[in-house]
């Protein structure tokens, strides 16, 4: 196995890639936070350098682990596009 998941606390969790142990912070990776155990543990390593959460639908590429400050967290949305309120 490539890629597993060797603990998980409030904060975050662990992740050994081949032999190195990397922790994804909740704060920086979000996506996670609300994620079950089974649902984190549950990962796959497709590719080089590419690790997906299938149950998750999320693929993460390692460097944006190893250098999270390169892939800012950015919403975009489209302005033109209104809400509609029923009620």
């Amino acid at each position: 196995m490539e890629v597993e998941v060797t603990n998980i606390s409030h904060h975050g969790f662990w992740l050994l890639i081949r032999d190195q142990e990397k922790f994804l912070p909740f704060d920086l990776f979000p996506w996670f936070r609300e994620a079950s155990i089974a649902q984190i543990t549950a990962v796959e390593m497709p590719g080089q350098g590419h690790i997906y959460w299938p149950q998750l639908d999320i693929d993460l590429c390692e460097e944006s682990i190893d250098h999270p400050d390169m892939f800012p967290l950015i919403s975009k949305t489209d302005p033109a596009i209104e809400k509609t309120v029923i009620g």
